[in-house]
């Protein structure tokens, strides 16, 4: 563990290395970033971050970060829970909640709990009333590197009043090369959720039959842009299963994504727009990264048929994703074992 900066306030922000499975990981303290991710044989970082700690408070569109309380959007920054009314931060556009609110978790330092070779546990406490939001709410997130190139996130909380448990991680992912826009993605998802001229969720499931949101067989990530919906993966969470998949024919890197939610957010990150370089000098533009980040259907609260984001005492939040990288090369017509998920 070593300080990778300094807070505002002059508390001191730790970064931690893990490595196993092929991969080396670097996990920040703020946010429960993930600041890096590599892969033998693939020079190239696999997400995108910063090399050094002040842009991830200037210039961050929360790369590789927790989100929370209750990722997405939440339309007014209104919730109605159990006949009580709370306004919650609006951080989005001036009218909505977005991930949070402003100081939300993906924004604050969480507390290293423990470390080994190929993990590491951090947690956090948001107490009642932060960002608006009811009941004080404990949180963990543990990292780790699995055989296979397995990058497991187990994400786990508890609260003391109601309230909304929706955690999310958003890394951007860049499988080689500086943009993403002809990276396949496949997406097991007979649905998405429409959005408005504020991306917020119309209340509407829409059959991606027909429409530039249909990745059932892999397609280039661009020709859904722009792009930053929610996919229907299921009504509920469910056991563990591969849910989508990410291949960079150029580099022959692809990655899988195992997850238990319901719901899947995809950004093309097509609005990225920063001065700054990332990590090696990678230029920040539109489509230097793709975030796939599982998560309950957004703005849940205001639309009753949708998956609930809605915790309450006695009972345990908890979130199981697994992101599974491999490289290979497609002109060998190579396929990794017992892997099904680029079939068309």
């Amino acid at each position: 563990m070593s300080n990778f900066g300094t807070m505002p306030d002059g508390t001191p922000v730790e970064r931690v290395t893990i490595t196993g499975g092929g991969l080396t990981a670097r996990v920040l303290s703020y946010g429960a970033v993930l600041q890096d991710l590599r892969l033998a044989g693939h020079a190239a970082p696999l997400v995108l971050g910063f090399d050094h700690f002040a842009p991830y408070l200037t210039h961050s569109p929360y790369f590789g970060a927790t989100a929370g309380r209750c990722a997405n959007r939440i339309r007014d920054g209104h919730l109605e829970l159990d006949g009580q009314h709370y306004q919650l931060d609006r951080n989005f556009l001036g009218k909505h909640t977005l991930h949070g609110g402003a100081r939300s978790m993906g924004k604050r330092v969480w507390r290293v709990e423990d470390r080994a070779k190929d993990s590491v546990l951090l947690s956090i406490r948001l107490e009642d009333g932060e960002m608006g939001f009811p009941g004080a709410l404990a949180a963990r997130v543990q990292f780790a590197l699995k055989p296979g190139g397995v990058f497991e996130v187990l994400m786990q909380a508890e609260t003391h009043a109601p309230t909304l448990c929706n955690l999310a991680h958003h890394s951007y992912f860049n499988l080689g090369g500086h943009s993403i826009a002809g990276h396949l993605l496949r997406i097991d998802a007979d649905q998405y959720l429409p959005v408005d001229a504020e991306m917020i969720p119309t209340g509407e499931e829409r059959s991606v039959a027909g429409t530039r949101f249909d990745f059932r067989t892999l397609r280039p990530v661009a020709q859904a842009a722009p792009l930053d919906h929610n996919f229907c993966l299921s009504r509920g969470r469910e056991a563990l299963r591969a849910v989508a998949w990410l291949k960079n024919p150029d580099s022959g890197v692809q990655m899988e994504l195992r997850t238990t939610e319901p719901g899947l957010q995809v950004y093309d990150g097509s609005r990225i727009d920063i001065a700054l370089p990332g990590l090696t000098g990678q230029p920040m533009h539109g489509f230097a990264g793709v975030a796939l980040e599982p998560q309950i259907w957004p703005d849940a609260n205001h639309h009753p048929a949708f998956a609930q984001a809605v915790l309450r005492p006695g009972e345990s939040y908890r979130q199981l994703t697994q992101y599974i990288f491999s490289a290979i090369h497609l002109f060998e017509g190579m396929k990794m074992s017992g892997f099904n998920g680029f079939q068309q």
